[in-house]
């Protein structure tokens, strides 16, 4: 069948939006009709090079859909059924995901391989028949794709997918930042540093998890001032100027948790992450560092003599087939916030608007709707 997608041909080039060819799906695979998909920072991580995809490739990885075709030996999933796309796939059976921790799926290590799990070969091809890969082995920059069912997280209807598509990264990844990696208490004095879409949710996640205090750093206004809706008690525009009320707030004993949602990390600024956090405190490196980036400023000294933890977290460090449909019951109920996480909708042919509007801090989320 013939849909569109939005295909990066090179770095540090506009998306084009072009007319392809989508085969069947295959052996464990399904065709998946996508209503939204979310325009996180990742894939403009893939614009900029620093993750390094084989390119041409098709962009997206926060999707949401309804299934319209299974392949063979798809035994859960059928048409009509309404999914989530996690964009990192879990199998079930691996040590990792056997353990609690589908974040960290062995089929993970296939991301970089950008083609279909089952044989390495792409469903997705060029009108001159080049084939294309995917982003996350999804490519939710589509009206159509197909996907490996380990990619598919299946969800109750009456959800609506334009947000739901933010649980495929960003709404779990900030959350899980907060409620697993950082280990938020009751009482704690939490910073979180770039209140973008995944800073957005560790402030929602810090707020449920029973925080005391959450101070957000961003330098963009607009971001501060979101912040503050979806839970903040204060706002600074940079870790420098965050230190001192820190001081003050915590009586000189700092944050117990720091955060770090950036929109690019950088090894920097890391040892201003350690300067606001507390004895026994902890960083949570959650943003994306440039891939060549293998260099980090810290002071080894305050991290033995002061017990500080650095730690690193992927997906937030949660299990997408039991935390996407528990985040989407919490929105059901009130107590998560997704519908003004979405500052502004496009359609597919207004992607590169999108991401325009990202890097000029417009937006805390922006979401493509294609129906």
């Amino acid at each position: 069948m013939k849909t569109k997608a939005a295909i990066l041909w090179e770095t540090n080039t506009p998306w084009s939006v072009e007319e392809i060819d989508l085969d069947p799906p295959g052996p464990g695979e399904v065709r998946v009709k996508l209503a939204a998909s979310g325009l996180c920072h990742s894939d403009e991580h893939v614009v900029t090079g620093d993750f390094p995809f084989e390119l041409p490739l098709i962009g997206g990885h926060e999707g949401a859909g309804v299934v319209q075709e299974v392949g063979p030996d798809v035994s859960w999933l059928e048409p009509g059924d309404h999914v989530v796309f996690g964009f990192i796939p879990s199998c079930g059976r691996c040590h990792s995901c056997s353990t609690g921790h589908q974040n960290l799926c062995d089929l993970g290590d296939l991301l970089g391989l950008a083609r279909q799990i089952s044989d390495g070969t792409s469903r997705h091809h060029t009108q001159s028949g080049e084939d294309l890969g995917l982003m996350c082995l999804v490519g939710t920059f589509a009206h159509d794709t197909v996907v490996n069912e380990a990619s598919c997280i299946k969800i109750e209807k009456d959800v609506p997918l334009d947000r739901a598509c933010l649980l495929g990264c960003g709404v779990v990844t900030g959350w899980g930042s907060a409620v697993y990696a950082a280990e938020v208490g009751p009482g704690d004095t939490v910073v979180v540093v770039g209140v973008g879409g995944i800073g957005s949710n560790a402030v929602q996640g810090a707020r449920l998890a029973g925080a005391k205090r959450i101070i957000a750093i961003d330098p963009v206004e607009f971001k501060r001032e979101t912040a503050m809706q979806f839970g903040a008690t204060h706002t600074a525009a940079s870790m420098a100027d965050a230190l001192p009320l820190i001081e003050q707030l915590s009586w000189g004993t700092m944050a117990n948790q720091v955060i770090m949602t950036m929109g690019v990390g950088s090894g920097a600024v890391l040892a201003e992450a350690l300067a606001l956090t507390a004895k026994r405190g902890r960083v949570v490196v959650t943003n994306i560092h440039p891939a060549a980036e293998m260099s980090a400023s810290v002071s080894l000294l305050d991290l033995t003599l002061m017990e500080k933890q650095v730690v690193g977290s992927l997906f937030g460090s949660g299990n997408p087939r039991a935390d996407i449909p528990k985040l989407l019951n919490l929105y059901r109920e009130g107590l998560l916030e997704l519908d003004d996480l979405v500052t502004r909708e496009y359609t597919l042919d207004g992607v590169n608007d999108g991401y325009d509007d990202m890097r000029a801090g417009k937006n805390i989320r922006g979401v493509m709707k294609y129906a």
